[in-house]
């Protein structure tokens, strides 16, 4: 039966690491820098089509280790989750998750985006990614509404959100400006009654 389990670090309680069978999830740190640097360039072109234009030093070590202070800040102050996705069994990094705009109040809700490396895509890792990343939104958070947002003819995404179970709920016109150009988003959402199986998890 597969597992996921909430570990948290003994030097710092409330940062969560979350385990599969096969994954695990973590706050980026420095060291990561030279796994994030090699699998972002060589997939390059495999994301620059579903995200934001990319900075001409984003690549560099200096914006990676402001991009990890500005991580650490960001779930410090309950504002967001950035985390990196790793194979356990070699600790090989695969991807990335963040759980953003963290509502609290009476929305109690969130955002997640998600990227994966091109040559680890395909491969049911994002699938499992989101199996341990929902149950920590609603168990860990205790937040009541998960968001996603992604573009039309994305069909990878848009198949692998229905697949954990996201509901579709409309169209927003020019929502974010992706790689250069306003673009229309799908919105799908989960909800904490909503059914969902955390026991499944990818290979």
């Amino acid at each position: 039966m597969t597992r996921s389990v909430f570990r948290f670090l003994s030097r710092q309680p409330d940062t969560p690491e979350l385990y599969g069978d096969h994954h695990m999830l973590r706050l980026p740190r420095y060291t990561d820098y030279r796994q994030w640097q090699q699998l972002r360039s060589e997939s390059r072109q495999f994301l620059q089509p579903w995200e934001p234009t990319w900075r001409h030093d984003d690549l560099t070590e200096s914006s990676f280790r402001a991009r990890v202070i500005r991580n650490t800040q960001e779930f410090s102050s309950g504002l967001a989750v950035p985390l990196l996705l790793f194979r356990r069994k070699d600790q090989c990094l695969l991807g990335g998750i963040t759980i953003g705009y963290i509502r609290r109040g009476a929305a109690q809700s969130c955002m997640i985006g998600y990227w994966m490396g091109e040559k680890h895509a395909g491969n049911g890792h994002m699938f499992a990614a989101l199996r341990l990343v929902v149950p920590y939104v609603f168990s860990g958070l205790q937040l009541h509404r998960i968001e996603a947002a992604c573009i039309p003819d994305n069909w990878k995404s848009i198949r692998l959100l229905e697949k954990v179970g996201f509901k579709r709920e409309g169209l927003l016109r020019e929502y974010l400006k992706i790689n250069g150009e306003w673009r229309d988003h799908l919105m799908y959402s989960l909800l904490a009654g909503d059914q969902f199986d955390a026991k499944a998890n990818g290979a």
